[in-house]
């Protein structure tokens, strides 16, 4: 471990290891992800709601404030092999018995290399990068049509939030039907960066069918005294006041839903440095080949065509 100047969100030239970047998110998860911190689990009842960009998108029901959840054993999921952990939990007062049978789990991944994961939305990692995979399973909705949500606050640089960017693309191979990328970037050189699709899934094999849109609310600032304060986040980064949140809401009225099977997940890559950046898929650019390719190759050879007839032409001799 190599250490900095000062505490910043990044570490700049002391690039950290796999298994330094995991140690860190596993002492700061759930409430500190380099900075990160998931605040509360929104409920909608969507019922009587048709605009899929409402927003709210439905009557909001009590949420869950993830302070007041009751973790499990890390060293119980702690997979060195894979460089993983889970963090499992349910409500400590849960009258409803909402969660009698559910639980609320992140899931944190570093990575030794470069790579995609095997599950959709299959965004290009590196050893700079962590997954981490919201999931909320078996857990009883409050309405029978509900819509769920995540409250996500962030420590900005300086006065600033962190810039927002949405990237557009014509390749959707490794996510079907998806063109677009969302970042959060820390400083016009960005010495960090939160990526995700804005997609999440109903079913633990992802898949086109599947697939719920993810809508994310315009950064805000938050005030400090609200958030719980991870002791390891403020060793990290320092006493830092200045917070920004957003909010993320997964699904719609229609379509596929958390009803359908009792579940749903999200992820997102959390890492230092400079974004990685998606090169066109072997797909697309046969793709365009050939798109390309074709007419080409037909003016070819309607000139071959032309030029061969042309010359069978001139050389008839006519017979007096």
């Amino acid at each position: 471990m190599c250490g900095c100047e000062e505490p910043r969100w990044g570490w700049g030239h002391c690039a950290p290891s796999p298994m330094l970047l995991l140690s860190v998110l596993l002492s700061a998860a759930p409430f500190g992800l380099l900075g990160e911190e998931t605040r509360q689990l929104f409920e909608f009842d969507s019922t009587n709601t048709s605009d899929a960009a409402a927003k709210p998108p439905g009557k909001p029901y009590p949420p869950y404030s993830l302070a007041k959840f009751s973790w499990n054993n890390i060293s119980d999921s702690l997979d060195p092999a894979t460089m993983s952990a889970t963090f499992q939990g349910r409500p400590i007062h849960d009258p409803t018995k909402a969660f009698a049978n559910g639980s609320l789990s992140f899931r944190v991944q570093a990575f030794s290399r470069s790579g995609r994961p095997a599950q959709p939305p299959r965004l290009l990692h590196t050893a700079d990068t962590c997954q981490l995979e919201v999931a909320l399973v078996g857990a009883s909705p409050q309405g029978n049509r509900s819509l769920f949500g995540l409250e996500v606050a962030t420590l900005g640089q300086g006065p600033d939030c962190p810039s927002v960017q949405e990237q557009h693309s014509i390749d959707d191979e490794y996510t079907p039907a998806v063109f677009q990328l969302h970042q959060l970037l820390w400083g016009s050189v960005p010495t960090g960066f939160v990526q995700w699709r804005p997609v999440a899934f109903s079913q633990k094999q992802g898949s086109r069918e599947s697939a719920l849109p993810c809508q994310a609310s315009p950064l805000y600032p938050a005030l400090a005294y609200l958030l719980p304060q991870s002791p390891i986040v403020r060793a990290f980064f320092g006493s830092q006041n200045n917070f920004c949140a957003f909010n993320l809401t997964f699904g719609a009225s229609t379509g596929p839903g958390y009803w359908d099977q009792h579940y749903l997940s999200w992820s997102m890559l959390l890492g230092v440095g400079t974004p990685p950046v998606d090169a066109l898929s072997p797909l697309v650019l046969g793709i365009m080949a050939v798109a390309l390719g074709a007419p080409g190759l037909m003016l070819l050879a309607g000139g071959l065509f032309l030029l061969l007839g042309h010359k069978r032409y001139s050389e008839y001799q006519r017979i007096n």
